[in-house]
């Protein structure tokens, strides 16, 4: 079992009250979710809500099964530290934990977005962890419900068919940058695949679907990291994610693979390279 599968249980059991709080976690709950998750994730530790990291998402969400939502970054130039890694938590979905990102140290990674399920009213974390060991916060508000529910919008055989399928958008800006001047490139994978979150009922038989989605993301340019992705049922059918980051110029690999064991694999060029 990995440990974003087992972080998500323990956060989702905090949640659901199914775990026993010890008397440090009880005297720190306010009685929300997010106490709970809180503590199940990061303990004691200070968590900062001081502008380094920004989450943005809809107020009143047109549709819960594909919530987008935007993390952004917001290190000055002059600063050493890295973010390391950013933890998505919707947390009154049935698994809260949305999301880990492991950022490449050299990647400059400043903004991820991508669609979410919202399975009921909930505020929406976002936590980085910077490169020093210290947490960095911020929080939105969403109103959605039913989302980890909601039946596909794609025939089952039709994406069954096309499972694993990418392709790699860009937009805008210098995306190739120079091996002795990188610019900043923003591009989007998109990763064909139905991310069933095992919460949909088959609408012919009733019989509920089972959980299968892809639960991990790797994408490197050259051999140096740019991002890792740890999935969960939260991230909507068809995932994809837009990243702004620090261009070297080299082609894009992704590899990814799904709960049933499955793995896929592509390599882009940079536009413009």
């Amino acid at each position: 079992m990995s440990m974003f599968i087992r972080r998500n249980l323990m956060a989702a059991a905090f949640a659901a009250g199914m775990t026993a709080a010890t008397p440090a976690a009880q005297a720190q709950s306010d009685g929300t979710a997010w106490a709970d998750i809180r503590a199940s994730l990061f303990g004691d530790a200070a968590l900062v809500e001081d502008g380094l990291v920004a989450i943005e998402a809809p107020y009143r969400a047109e549709d819960a099964a594909i919530v987008p939502v935007t993390i952004r970054t917001a290190l000055s130039e002059d600063d050493p530290r890295t973010v390391a890694r950013l933890t998505l938590v919707i947390d009154e979905n049935p698994a809260p934990v949305a999301a880990t990102f492991i950022l490449g140290p050299a990647a400059g990674v400043t903004a991820i977005a991508t669609r979410v399920r919202v399975n009921a009213y909930t505020p929406v974390h976002v936590v980085a962890e910077l490169s020093d060991g210290s947490l960095h916060m911020a929080e939105t508000f969403v109103k959605a419900s039913g989302g980890c529910a909601a039946p596909m919008a794609k025939d089952a055989e039709l994406a069954l068919a096309n499972l694993g399928k990418m392709k790699m958008r860009w937009f805008g800006g210098d995306a190739a940058g120079a091996a002795d001047d990188p610019g900043h490139a923003t591009a989007q994978l998109m990763i064909r695949h139905p991310n069933n979150s095992g919460l949909q009922m088959d609408q012919l038989t009733r019989f509920y679907i089972p959980a299968h989605f892809v639960s991990n993301v790797t994408i490197r340019q050259g051999e140096a990291l740019v991002l890792q992705m740890e999935g969960g049922i939260s991230i909507s059918e068809d995932p994809n994610f837009r990243i702004e980051f620090r261009s070297s110029g080299a082609p894009l690999t992704v590899e990814a693979s799904d709960t049933e064991g499955n793995e896929f694999g592509q390599t882009f060029p940079v536009e413009g390279s």
